[in-house]
């Protein structure tokens, strides 16, 4: 019995690491396709951002309405002067959303015009099995 014990709790910790092992590892992919998705944004590429977002993101907002909005946004801030990684947090469900697999990234980002900023970027597993932008905030 206690051998039992002893394989089931060493089962269920190569479980529980395993689980974390695949969250880490869509994090860290999840930054990627944020910050490759950014460089299209810094770059005035709003159209291709739109292009390589998530099917959920091009859903809710259609290419004309993202540019539109996009630009007014950033080009009232200014280029990027310094971005870095806050928070990266796994999730599954989000408000608003499909269930699913997410990552919400908050960057301290600075700007020509505004020295404070923080950016919330959230990419999904998408359905083909790409990470992409699925949601962009800046406060």
């Amino acid at each position: 019995m206690k051998t039992f014990l002893a394989v089931s709790a060493a089962t269920l910790i190569l479980i529980g690491f395993s689980a974390a092992a695949d969250d880490s590892g869509a994090v860290a992919q999840a930054q990627v396709a944020a910050k490759s998705w950014l460089a299209l944004t810094d770059s005035a590429k709003y159209g291709q951002s739109w292009d390589d977002a998530a099917s959920f993101f091009k859903g809710a907002v259609t290419k004309a309405d993202w540019e539109k909005a996009v630009k007014g946004v950033r080009s009232s801030l200014g280029a990027v002067k310094a971005r870095k990684v806050k928070s990266a947090t796994f999730a599954r469900t989000l408000p608003g959303a499909p269930d699913g697999e997410y990552v919400v990234i908050q960057f301290e980002s600075q700007f020509e015009n505004k020295a404070a900023a923080i950016e919330t970027v959230t990419p999904m597993h998408d359905k083909d099995g790409t990470w992409r932008v699925s949601g962009y905030f800046i406060k």
